[in-house]
């Protein structure tokens, strides 16, 4: 299972699902929605928190909310 913690700076994935429902609602409300094309465009310098781009804006989210974001294959 592939999660956007895992990913390195510039890859990037479709979102497949969010695994923590109370997480879930707050993600989506920053349009982190199934289907929603998602990039890491940076990481702090002790790797936390982490600067991801979707829907045309910068979202910042700390590494154990981005562990629950699970990515296509």
């Amino acid at each position: 299972m592939k999660t956007l913690d895992k990913l390195k700076i510039g890859e990037s994935g479709i979102i497949k699902e969010l695994t923590k429902r109370d997480l879930a609602l707050k993600l989506i409300e920053m349009c982190c929605l199934p289907g929603e094309k998602i990039r890491l465009t940076k990481i702090a310098p002790f790797g936390d928190p982490i600067a991801i781009e979707i829907s045309g804006y910068e979202l910042s989210l700390r590494k154990d909310e981005a562990s629950t974001v699970v990515l296509e294959d």
